[in-house]
């Protein structure tokens, strides 16, 4: 018996990583949230592999599945569009932007 990725809560004709269990990351570095320094665009890491992204006062502007390889992740959004980025230095480079760990950056007023 063959079960379509769509049966098991996946998008069909996708490369996206499957869901993982909520434990299975919990303690991977790079979990949690991640901001811009003047904190308008803030992006959590779910230990499920799934992201939660806010831009300013929307919440959930962007949600999808990311996945992580060394310092390398990448992103599958939901709407279907992809994006990756790099952890250097314990900060996060994603498209032409910076992301510090939350409450390790000092907000711009």
């Amino acid at each position: 018996m063959v079960i379509s990725p769509s049966a098991l809560g996946q998008p069909a004709g996708t490369n996206q990583p499957p869901v993982k269990e909520a434990t299975e990351m919990e303690d991977h570095p790079y979990i949690g949230m991640w901001v811009t320094k003047d904190g308008h665009i803030r992006q959590e890491l779910l230990p499920n592999g799934r992201y939660d992204e806010a831009r300013g006062t929307r919440t959930s502007a962007y949600q999808g599945r990311y996945g992580i390889r060394g310092t390398k992740i990448d992103y599958w959004d939901d709407t279907g569009f992809t994006a990756d980025g790099e952890f250097i230095d314990g900060v996060l480079h994603h498209g032409g932007m910076l992301f510090h760990r939350e409450g390790q950056v000092k907000q711009n007023p």
